[in-house]
Parts: C-alpha cells; sequence; structure tokens
C-alpha cells in the first residue's frame, strides 16, 4: 500500500519500436524511463558525435536496431542488434554510426551527453516520452 502523500508511479510498459518511431532528431537522447537515480534514454545515431568523458558517470549503450561501433582512444568495438557496451568514467570515446543506429541508454540522471565539451549537440534539457 503507497503513503497517503507518495508520488504517483507511472507503470507502463515502453514499446522500443513505437517510442524509437516517434524520435525524429539524431543525437537527442530521450528520457523513457527512470530509477533509483538512473534514467533510461533512447537515441538514434547517425555519423560521429564528439570525442568525450563523463568524470562521474558510466554509460551503457544497449544496441536495439542497428549498428554502431564505439572508438575509444586505444581501440574500436562493434556492436551490433543485441549487444551492449558500459563505459566507465573518465574514459574518452566516440560514438560513431555510419548508418542510422536505434540505441537504449542507462545512466545516472545527472549525465550531460556531452560529458566534458560543450558542443552544438549538448541537450541540457532533454525530451521526456
Amino acid at each position: 500500500m503507497s503513503e497517503p502523500n507518495a508520488t504517483p508511479v507511472r507503470l507502463d510498459k515502453v514499446a522500443l519500436d513505437e517510442t524509437f518511431a516517434r524520435i525524429r532528431e539524431h543525437w537527442s537522447p530521450t528520457i523513457v524511463g527512470e530509477l533509483n537515480g538512473q534514467q533510461v534514454k533512447l537515441a538514434k545515431m547517425l555519423g560521429a558525435f564528439d570525442w568525450h568523458h563523463h568524470e562521474h558517470e558510466d554509460e551503457l549503450f544497449l544496441v536495439h536496431r542497428g549498428r554502431f561501433r564505439m572508438e575509444l582512444r586505444d581501440r574500436v568495438i562493434e556492436l551490433g542488434p543485441g549487444d551492449f557496451l558500459i563505459v566507465p568514467r573518465g574514459v574518452d570515446h566516440r560514438p560513431v554510426a555510419d548508418e542510422e543506429a536505434e540505441v537504449v541508454l542507462f545512466e545516472p540522471a545527472s549525465t550531460l551527453n556531452t560529458g566534458n565539451v560543450v558542443t552544438d549537440r549538448t541537450r541540457r534539457v532533454l525530451d521526456r516520452l
């Protein structure tokens, strides 16, 4: 039983195919869920993103559709549907998608999409679906 003044909890499924279809812009993460200070975000990727790192946050990238590669300073990791990669805090990385990829991100709510750099792709306020 919930407490009388508790914030209402949204309890509903997220259909990835339908939700990704609503996202139009590449490199603009959209929040689709939150839990324990973490956010679940969906992002469409196309082309190369900016090199960056996150001082305090680890990031999980899970490929839903398409393929992309995570460029690190010392190697490249290829990812396809069903693959995921955790990039630890402090590691320079750059996602690159030669064709459109749909990716689920799981990261702390404090995570800025461009990490330690500010560019025209920086999104301080994210859309929610």
